[in-house]
């Protein structure tokens, strides 16, 4: 299909650009693939950052997202520890941080995210608060715990990120508090019965959660930080990690002048506005054909979706970006399972089997958005199921727990 003299580069190596890189030889690209990262870590998972990896101490390549040798079987070029720092599209090369440049004739953005850090006076420069996205980071963050005796850790941030972060610190042994603005942990993805259950469940593990503490100062200390909140409170830990979202990876394509809105903009197909550049992962905002709007998710899930769709397009296929969203996040011994949006809901129906297994169905009006499960993988199943076909369903028999789930859907 492709002569061998055609060459498609990918920026970034983690699970968008990895799955595009390998989809690219299943469709049948027989050009060269090279795939480039600023990291000299071999591409690594993700999710185990906040979880796994910073608990258990088993060594970073058991997280690979594939071995070396699978590169080189696929023939794909991993450029590791180079940046690309320019995207000249008229002559159809970019440009490497030492000055080296590559030409393309295809080109995958799959830049990422980067750590908000907050504009609090104090915050930079210090050598006790870290962000958590990165290897690197966690390595860090491991490594400073362990050199402390009494183990204090504050979190700004009680997202998802941040929660999984102070599960996965209760396990070794540390004194964890969370600080969050807003009224409730989770107050921007999910309802306030969802935010109860997890603020019990972390409490109920010796993490203290405090909500409406905007942080306006951070100290530093030979030994310690010192955290300031608006209220007049003040907090003392041994390290400081920030957990509060991730920001789209934009300066390549904006000084390449493509579209930037909320992240890359791209069409179905993950094309940009230049028909030979594709944006995929958390750097995409992308226009999904179910929602009939762009959306820019964050999850792994989207990003190895997309990048199938992205890599059976550029091979001559028209296939359009159409998956459910869907997520999860593991905390202690609890697993939640998204699936949907829940984006604008005016009717939450939780369907409780237990204290620690129940589902909650998040509706606008008659039409199922999304639904959130607690250890009920039926649940989560069956609502994804449902979300795909765009089942009515009886919302009586949703939350009625002595009635069959599966009666639930209206023939």
């Amino acid at each position: 299909m492709f002569t061998k003299s055609q060459h498609c580069i990918i920026i970034g190596a983690s699970h968008a650009g990895v799955q595009a890189a390998f989809s690219l030889r299943k469709e049948g690209w027989e050009g060269k693939i090279s795939l480039f990262d600023s990291s000299s870590f071999l591409p690594y998972h993700r999710p185990p950052l906040s979880k796994a990896f910073l608990s258990e101490n088993h060594p970073h390549e058991k997280y690979q997202l594939k071995s070396k040798a699978a590169y080189e079987k696929a023939d794909i070029d991993l450029q590791l520890g180079i940046s690309i720092l320019s995207v000249q599209r008229e002559q159809k090369v970019v440009i490497s941080r030492e000055g080296k440049t590559y030409p393309y004739d295809k080109l995958i953005l799959a830049l990422g995210g980067s750590p908000i850090i907050p504009p609090i006076p104090g915050i930079d420069g210090s050598d006790k608060v870290f962000p958590l996205r990165t290897l690197e980071d966690v390595q860090q963050i491991k490594e400073t715990l362990h050199a402390t005796q009494s183990k204090r850790v504050a979190i700004i941030g009680g997202g998802y990120i941040g929660l999984e972060t102070a599960a996965s610190l209760r396990k070794l042994d540390g004194r964890v508090t969370v600080l969050e603005r807003e009224e409730r942990v989770l107050a921007r993805v999910t309802c306030e019965e969802m935010s109860s259950f997890f603020q019990q469940l972390h409490t109920s593990h010796g993490v203290q959660i405090l909500t409406q503490k905007e942080v306006v100062h951070i100290q530093d200390h030979p030994s310690k930080v010192t955290i300031y909140c608006s209220d007049g409170s003040t907090f003392t830990s041994d390290i400081c990690i920030l957990g509060v979202g991730i920001s789209p990876n934009t300066s390549l394509a904006n000084e390449a002048s493509l579209e930037i809105k909320n992240g890359v903009l791209a069409d179905s197909t993950g094309k940009t506005s230049d028909p030979d550049i594709y944006a995929i992962g958390d750097c995409s905002n992308h226009f999904h054909e179910g929602y009939q709007t762009h959306l820019r998710l964050e999850s792994v899930q989207n990003a190895v979706d997309q990048a199938k769709v992205a890599a059976a397009n550029i091979c001559g296929k028209e296939i359009m970006y159409d998956s459910i969203p869907w997520f999860w996040s593991d905390q202690y011994s609890t697993k939640l399972q998204i699936a949907g949006l829940s984006t604008e809901y005016n009717e939450v129906i939780c369907r409780k089997s237990s204290d620690t297994s129940f589902s909650l169905w998040y509706f606008r009006n008659d039409t199922l958005l999304a639904v959130d499960a607690i250890n009920d993988a039926k649940a989560y199943v069956n609502g994804m199921k449902w979300l795909k076909g765009r089942i009515q369903l009886d919302k009586a028999k949703i939350g009625n727990k002595e009635e069959e789930l599966k009666w639930a859907a209206v023939e």
